[in-house]
């Protein structure tokens, strides 16, 4: 009986763990088109260190440029962008939301 019990706490705390968010890694999906029509992540960085941001890592994140850096009020953060317009759609430190464009 204890052994039968013991596997049904743990299936039931498993089943918790897979419907919880690990992190906010993929958290934003960017409807960004063929990438021929995107700027380069190169661009982006650019245009993030004008604006007093230090660009650590780049890549490519469920069709959004996902960036990790820190802005230039000092926070170590996690940032989505999107591909065409290059406009911010998320922000977070880990993983609190800083910032989220409404609709992502």
């Amino acid at each position: 009986m204890r052994i039968l019990s013991l596997s049904i706490l743990t299936a039931a705390a498993a089943l918790g763990f897979a419907s919880t968010p690990a992190s906010a890694t993929g958290a934003i999906k960017c409807k960004s088109g063929p990438v021929s029509g995107w700027k380069s992540q190169d661009t982006l960085k650019a245009k993030l260190v004008k604006e007093g941001w230090v660009v650590r890592k780049a890549k490519v994140d469920g069709g959004c440029y996902e960036v990790y850096g820190t802005t230039p009020q000092g926070d170590r953060v996690e940032a989505y962008f999107h591909p065409v317009s290059l406009e911010k759609l998320y922000v977070a430190k880990r993983g609190k939301v800083l910032f989220r464009k409404e609709g992502y």
